[in-house]
């Protein structure tokens, strides 16, 4: 019990902007690495042709949904489970971990066999083209197979970071993450075996880090537990986990929504479109990945301290995550809107895929700078437990601004509209969460 009061005590006095950076970094190394990998699969299936390169922007949408179930119940979990810590409360906590684990381990083998079963028709759903097809079948096979271990890693590691011990949740994410840029290079270019060479190396990786996030749990360096004898399967525990992760589920998902319908839209212009459009969406992944993975240091401190009512370091830590994401955002944004066509060259060296990508990714450069201040409203609310204003907000950046300024602006000004919706949509968001932060601060006790 002392290492958890010794927790708890560094969780609630230790100065916020130094926690946040504490519990960020290792989250930061964790995202960045994950990002790259994802870069290195394109990087590596685009020496293969465009098709290739397209069928990962198709794929994607497929992660995006096992990874939007994957964060529901991790985000749930660990929202719940930092609050239960923050008010003292370990025996709750335990409840909540292993319920939910057991939980999402059923749902995503679930998901494993329906999508095995409907692939064909689930890759035409999520955009892909004929001559893409047999790449998109492939490669989505093997990020099926890897399902249960990718969803059940979205849980261990956000009840790691909840707790405030982000460094573990490092290990096995950089581990399987390192593991999966070498098995891509061997798999694909000493073997030989193109685009199944990615899956199999993102399938074994994700079991790699799936094992030593385990082992976290197994080894007792975590207050929560994975066993089943705290497990409570009733409705009212599953359903607080799942309304508290519906933001989580409601970004991710429609981020699948809405790369579907870009998919669609760019498809009409070519596979050279839907590649150039996946491969900027990859970039400024890996921009953002550190201004993410600093956010989500924030949320375990936010959630722990409005659990033991000391709300003032919350809002010190709001303000400190903004302006620390926004700072690094602009600077990086400059130097990659003036490289923007060699970036996208460097992952496919096609001169179409090339001329329209260059142009999405200088809109994207320009749009970046409002993303922190939206993310950190997302983060805040969904780590207090604000239910209801944390899946508004999680609506819009990939659903209810992007998908119709999709449609609209394809249809008004073609391929142009394609390029910049991302973009646009970013703006809007940031606006529109202006006022449910003001009112938020307003009526928030600043003197605890």
């Amino acid at each position: 019990m002392k290492k958890y009061a010794s927790q708890y005590d560094m969780m609630t006095t230790q100065r916020v902007e130094t926690l946040i950076l504490k519990l960020g970094l290792p989250t930061t190394i964790s995202m960045l690495i994950t990002s790259l990998y994802n870069a290195a699969d394109s990087y590596f299936v685009g020496k293969i042709n465009t098709q290739a390169s397209g069928a990962t922007g198709v794929v994607l949408g497929l992660m995006a949904i096992l990874q939007a179930v994957g964060f529901m119940f991790g985000h749930g979990s660990g929202s719940v489970i930092s609050r239960k810590l923050g008010a003292k409360d370990v025996k709750s906590a335990n409840k909540y971990s292993s319920t939910t684990f057991y939980t999402a381990l059923i749902a995503a083998v679930i998901l494993m066999i329906f999508g095995i079963v409907f692939l064909t028709p689930l890759m035409y759903l999520l955009g892909s083209t004929d001559t893409i097809l047999p790449y998109a079948r492939t490669y989505a096979l093997c990020i099926l197979i890897a399902a249960p271990a990718l969803i059940t890693s979205c849980v261990m590691n956000n009840i790691l970071r909840y707790e405030g011990r982000a460094f573990f949740a490092m290990i096995g994410l950089t581990t399987g993450g390192i593991l999966n840029i070498f098995l891509d290079y061997i798999l694909m270019m000493k073997l030989n075996l193109g685009i199944l060479g990615a899956g199999i190396a993102t399938a074994v990786s994700q079991h790699i880090s799936w094992a030593i996030l385990f082992a976290m749990f197994v080894m007792r360096k975590t207050q929560c537990s994975f066993e089943l004898k705290y497990a409570s399967f009733d409705m009212a525990t599953i359903m607080e986990v799942i309304t508290t992760g519906l933001p989580s589920l409601a970004r991710q998902g429609l981020a699948s929504i809405g790369t579907m319908t870009l998919n669609k839209s760019a498809g009409f212009y070519g596979d050279e479109a839907i590649s150039a459009m996946s491969i900027v969406n990859r970039i400024c992944m890996f921009i953002f990945s550190v201004t993410l993975g600093i956010g989500q240091g924030f949320q375990p401190v936010s959630g722990f301290n409005f659990g033991a009512k000391k709300y003032s370091r919350v809002k010190r830590g709001f303000f400190f995550t903004f302006i620390f994401g926004s700072c690094f955002l602009t600077a990086v944004s400059l130097v990659i809107f003036f490289h923007a066509g060699e970036c996208v060259r460097f992952f496919r060296d096609d001169d179409l895929v090339v001329e329209i990508g260059t142009v999405a990714m200088k809109a994207q450069c320009i749009s970046l700078l409002f993303i922190p201040f939206s993310v950190c409203n997302n983060m805040l609310f969904q780590s207090i437990g604000y239910k209801v204003r944390a899946t508004i907000l999680s609506t819009l950046r990939s659903g209810v601004c992007f998908i119709p300024l999709l449609l609209i602006l394809s249809k008004a000004i073609g391929l142009l509209g394609i390029q910049i919706a991302q973009a646009a949509a970013d703006i809007l968001t940031c606006i529109i969460c202006i006022p449910f932060c003001i009112h938020f601060f307003m009526t928030l006790p600043g003197k605890q």
